[in-house]
């Protein structure tokens, strides 16, 4: 039998990692427009850490008041990468929070990746 000593223990890296919100409290998301889209009038907003990303795209197109079925909308993160759409604001913010708000950068023609 093997002993206690040489049994493998986790280290606290590998230990699941819990989200700094709770599951109600909203984030701050700050929207950049990027090349010839729309710009908002209002460009931080305060929303459901729960919610998905392809709620925030459908939000966004209802501000800007683009078709919901024509128009592509494309958003990415501190102008690096496409979130997929069904990745939650929550977990994008506790990876990619810049001063305690998550940037998201949109328009209307594919920029980045």
């Amino acid at each position: 039998m093997a002993s206690d000593e040489n049994s493998v223990k986790p280290s606290a890296s590998s230990e699941k990692i819990t989200s700094n919100l709770s599951l109600n409290d909203k984030i701050e998301v700050q929207l950049q427009s990027v090349g010839g889209a729309p710009i908002l009038k209002q460009r931080k907003f305060k929303v459901d850490g729960n919610k998905n990303v392809q709620w925030m795209n459908s939000t966004i197109k209802k501000l800007l008041k683009l078709p919901e079925g024509d128009s592509a909308l494309f958003l990415y993160v501190n102008q690096a990468f496409a979130p997929s759409p069904d990745s939650l604001l929550r977990h994008l913010f506790d990876c990619y929070q810049i001063d305690g708000k998550l940037v998201l950068h949109y328009c209307t023609t594919q920029a980045w990746g």
